[in-house]
């Protein structure tokens, strides 16, 4: 229990840490940005296009994959759940919009920003602008989400506590972050690989957790 508690503790650490780091690098690419949409100088404009693109792929694009996996997996492995809080669910909600935004539409848009600088055709990043300002913002929204747990319970949820995951659940979602980091540098470009097949594991075995727990009236009848 002493083991499981001090993972646990290490892996809520984590996701405090990572998504801290989310924030601050939405911060410098939101700081980047304005530098390249208020210059005149075509040389500047190219430079802070071109670093917020970086920043975006080797450290926000990281920081962001570690601090939504760690949240989903402490709400998968543990008796919080997905469903059963509101402020848990509004979290869970944001971050899937956030990790499609981030992804699909402001890297892309950042990326082809870089391609239209670099070709002396540099357009203004507001969209970007925009996306990064609002991703830090609710980033901080999650953060006192967190802190205050808000509202009621949700109509779905059940009345049985779910028990954690093991120690080896929590172990592992500690060093998937670490090991896909590595991994990315390696290939370079953000590869969650590890995150992805943890999480999967944690997904498929939370229904298994949740049979296995007796229905209050057969508690009673005993």
């Amino acid at each position: 229990m002493a083991s499981s508690q001090r993972w646990r503790q290490a892996l809520v650490w984590l996701h405090v840490v990572t998504s801290v780091g989310w924030m601050a690098q939405a911060l410098v690419l939101f700081t980047l940005l304005s530098v390249s949409f208020g210059s005149a100088q075509a040389g500047v404009r190219v430079s802070a296009t071109t670093m917020a693109h970086v920043v975006d792929t080797t450290l926000l694009a990281p920081a962001a994959n570690a601090a939504a996996f760690t949240g989903f997996v402490l709400a998968a492995a543990t008796p919080w759940g997905f469903f059963r809080n509101w402020w848990v669910l509004v979290k869970f909600g944001i971050t899937v919009a956030q990790l499609y935004a981030g992804i699909f539409i402001l890297s892309a848009a950042l990326q082809a920003s870089v391609v239209s600088a670099e070709a002396g055709r540099p357009t203004p990043p507001v969209l970007q602008l925009v996306g990064t300002a609002l991703m830090a913002s609710a980033i901080a929204f999650q953060a006192w989400l967190s802190v205050a747990k808000p509202w009621r319970r949700t109509p779905w949820a059940s009345v049985r506590k779910i028990p954690a995951a093991s120690d080896r659940v929590f172990a592992a979602a500690v060093f998937a972050p670490v090991a896909d980091i590595a991994l990315g540098l390696a290939v370079g470009f953000p590869a969650p690989l590890f995150e992805l097949i943890v999480l999967i594991v944690v997904l498929a075995r939370r229904p298994r957790r949740i049979a296995a727990q007796p229905r209050p009236e057969t508690v009673v009848n005993r």
